[in-house]
């Protein structure tokens, strides 16, 4: 049922900040990131204080993973003169430093030719609603039907509102923030089944009367999505997407309106209440997240649960210390150390812990029990035994009884980095396996969704027959260019940014010419994607903000978020089932 939309009243909260400095305002948010989470509970929010030593002022290489000698020779040292080329002060395109501390490179980054291109077109896909920017379509294409490609979609958004952000242009980030919040207060109703309070709209789109001359807003939260799936990730980015206006900008009033606080703590009711599960990850349905088709992500993918991680940091930034916000807290924490220590333990895979998987015993019974989820050792595919390094690693996709899915998904291993669910040396093994396996992963278009494909029986089974989802094709291993910006995060954060750079440059031999299509098709992601829209919004706005955050490394702070030391376990080599 659709409501008025109302414009929320931020003036009051704004006037209170006119003669405040970025810095001033920054205290609340950034005094935390470096707390373990456990002193929250006991510490009270202060408004004034001398800021500590934050994510800010940091340089890049104490934010950079510890290296282990034998990684000596493949990553590149971030004091050296290799890496940027030249140092120089930070400066943030916005005039406030929205991260960390390091160095923007005055040489070496002339800008390609496709930067104007791609901003040219990203300013084309903007929507407007009553005179002002909320959003960017999904494509531009009009050589297919539209079907829901003319939307404004949470999840495509983020690219697109982190360009924005890093461009010094906030308002129509907040803008998108404020009318998506409304939204989520609607009436939510498929088939006489009424959804959570807290869903956010997967898409949205402004329908223009022009009998009345009005425009109104006309969301999406999975009644008319294919499978009639609701979006879990939607409120997820959504949070993502606040902290990273509030870090960008230094202004809290936005976070702080009362609306906000609410819409957090409704999206956090919904996925923090207590039930039948005995594990602290998110059960999914299929298609609830970027792959939104059937793909044999149901129960528990790593896609929700890095980005389930990643929101409850956030969360934890931006929630008030009031009495509804401490509640909040409270099991946000407690909520943080069990997720961590789940993942870490049981959704780690590296040449050991496969070693260990493949002589499991099963039916093994009590708490002393090794394999806990019983997972036959038959079962470990035979790709997995040549996919994995020497050195290296990777979050698998999927962990539940009897059944793992050993699949590379790239979101939620980036994802993972950038928040810190992956210790510094997970997050070191990640980026060496991305570099073992370039052909695979990259080959000639970053970045593959998935890898590897299902064939034959296993993808008529898994997949429903889906003809758009066929090998090396849309989610099934297929190459999508928005995961350029997940990656360059990454290996930002890692102090490896030649990956990225590599990554770049063979994005740019092909993106423009191709008129930035939404994937491409095969092995080596060599053919642009048989159902593939062109124009594609977030192809054009991951390069720019990839771009971008090479060019200055402190875009970084507004996306990622630092280890909290306190999570970090006991064993550092190899996380085993036995922890």
């Amino acid at each position: 049922m659709s409501t008025p939309d109302v414009d929320v009243d931020v003036n009051q909260n704004q006037n209170q900040h006119k003669n405040v400095k970025a810095e001033d305002i920054l205290c609340p948010l950034a005094e935390y990131e470096e707390c373990d989470f456990s002193k929250l509970l006991e510490k009270p929010r202060l408004l004034n204080i001398d800021r500590q030593r934050s994510l800010d002022e940091r340089s890049l290489s104490e934010l950079s993973i510890g290296i282990s000698p034998r990684h000596a020779t493949r990553a590149i040292d971030p004091n050296s003169s290799r890496f940027f080329e030249q140092l120089d002060s930070i400066c943030s395109p916005v005039g406030r430093r929205s991260g960390f501390s390091t160095p923007r490179s005055q040489i070496g980054f002339d800008p390609h030719p496709m930067v104007a291109e791609a901003w040219e077109a990203l300013r084309r896909s903007l929507v407007y609603f009553r005179g002002q920017p909320v959003g960017t379509i999904a494509a531009l294409d009009n050589t297919e039907e539209n079907l829901n490609y003319d939307q404004v979609f949470v999840r495509d958004f983020v690219p697109s509102a982190l360009a924005f952000l890093m461009n010094g242009e906030p308002e129509i980030v907040k803008n998108f923030i404020l009318k998506t919040l409304r939204l989520q207060s609607w009436e939510k109703k498929i088939d006489r089944f009424q959804l959570g309070e807290g869903v956010m709209p997967a898409s949205f789109k402004v329908l223009h009367d022009p009998v009345r001359n009005n425009e109104t807003l006309i969301a999406d939260f999975g009644e008319s999505a294919i499978g009639r799936v609701a979006p879990v990730d939607s409120g997820f980015w959504w949070i993502i997407l606040l902290r990273a206006y509030t870090k960008s900008t230094g202004d809290t009033s936005l976070a702080e309106l009362p609306e906000c606080q609410k819409g957090m703590r409704l999206i956090l009711s919904l996925c923090l209440s207590e039930g039948f599960d005995t594990f602290p990850t998110l059960l999914c349905a299929d298609g609830c997240c970027m792959i939104d088709r059937r793909m044999g992500v149901y129960g528990y993918p790593i896609e929700i649960q890095a980005l389930f991680f990643m929101a409850l940091r956030c969360a934890l930034l931006l929630l008030k210390q009031d009495d509804e916000g401490k509640e909040f807290i409270e099991r946000i924490v407690k909520r943080l150390h069990a997720l961590s220590y789940h993942m870490r333990s049981y959704f780690w895979l590296d040449l050991k812990q496969l070693n260990d998987i493949y002589r499991f015993k099963t039916e093994e019974y009590s708490h002393t029990a090794v394999n806990k989820f019983n997972v036959m050792p038959d079962s470990l595919p035979e790709w997995v035994f040549d996919f994995m390094p020497v050195y290296g690693g990777y979050f698998i996709g999927n962990v539940s009884p009897a059944r793992m899915d050993f699949r590379w998904f790239c979101l939620g291993n980036c994802i993972a980095i950038l928040s810190s669910l992956a210790t510094p040396e997970q997050s070191t093994a990640i980026m060496d396996l991305i570099e073992s396996r370039w052909e695979e992963l990259v080959g000639e278009m970053p970045l593959k969704v998935c890898y590897p494909a299902m064939e034959t029986h296993e993808w008529r089974i898994i997949t429903g027959c889906d003809p758009k989802n066929t090998r090396w094709s849309y989610h099934n291993g297929g190459s999508w260019p928005v995961l350029l910006w997940l990656l360059t995060a990454a290996c930002v954060k890692t102090g490896r940014p030649q990956i990225a750079r590599r990554a770049i440059e063979i994005a740019e031999a092909r993106l423009l010419k191709d008129h930035w299509p939404e994937y491409y098709d095969g092995k080596l992601g060599r053919y642009i994607g048989k159902q593939s829209r062109k124009a594609q919004t977030w192809s054009i706005a991951g390069y720019l903000v990839a771009k971008m955050m090479l060019e200055d490394p402190s875009h970084l702070g507004m996306i990622a978020i630092e280890e909290d030391k306190q999570m970090k376990p006991i064993l550092r080599r190899s996380y085993s089932w036995t922890l």
